[in-house]
């Protein structure tokens, strides 16, 4: 078996290969810090199943789970994160995850999430799949934040948070006329007009980043 280990903490990647080592005595782990990395590795390689981080600097987690869905669309999956499910997993399981789960989580229930989508299933909690049946009766009906890109919904949780223009292009690495751009994007598609209203909607929504 072949588990590729996708996050920007060498103490978190280190973590998961011991977590998963105990269960899984002769499987074979690769390591990605980064994007770019990892859509190396799985182009290069062949892997049984990658563990995605979600929140990493540069190109986001979630356009990296569009790529590998591009590139190899029968390669499971699963998503692991910081945030609460509320906040991504709807989003990460419509984008082709296999499953998704919070870094907080037992160690046996991550060992059994790996089972599952290994064997072609899929990993959600009960709470995440009354939620998914909740989306799909009231798709026509979307939130706000739920008309934005992934880029978009990235940078209008980090205004959310009351970082800045310039803060946000750092971390992303992108120019700040960039930044710039998304926003605008932003107040238009949840019709708004300032920062301090997406502030508040992401504060009532716990969306900040």
């Amino acid at each position: 078996m072949r588990i590729l280990i996708v996050d920007d903490h060498a103490v978190v990647r280190q973590g998961l290969k011991q977590i998963l080592n105990d269960s899984f005595k002769t499987a074979v782990f690769g390591e990605a810090g980064n994007a770019q990395t990892a859509m190396e590795k799985i182009w290069k390689e062949e892997w049984d199943v990658v563990m995605l981080d979600i929140s990493m600097p540069g190109r986001s987690g979630l356009e990296v789970l569009k790529d590998i869905k591009k590139s190899k669309p029968k390669l499971p999956v699963l998503v692991l994160s910081m945030h609460p499910e509320d906040q991504f997993a709807v989003r990460v399981v419509r984008s082709g995850a296999a499953g998704y789960m919070n870094k907080e989580t037992a160690p046996e229930e991550l060992v059994g999430a790996i089972k599952k989508v290994l064997n072609g299933g899929r990993y959600i909690s009960a709470a995440l799949a009354e939620k998914m049946v909740m989306y799909l009766d009231i798709d026509a009906q979307k939130q706000p934040h739920e008309v934005l890109s992934d880029r978009e919904f990235q940078v209008f949780r980090m205004i959310g948070a009351g970082k800045t223009v310039r803060d946000i292009a750092n971390e992303l690495s992108l120019s700040a006329k960039t930044v710039s751009t998304y926003r605008t994007r932003i107040l238009e598609k949840m019709s708004m007009k300032t920062n301090s209203e997406l502030i508040h909607y992401a504060a009532h929504n716990s969306l900040g980043s």
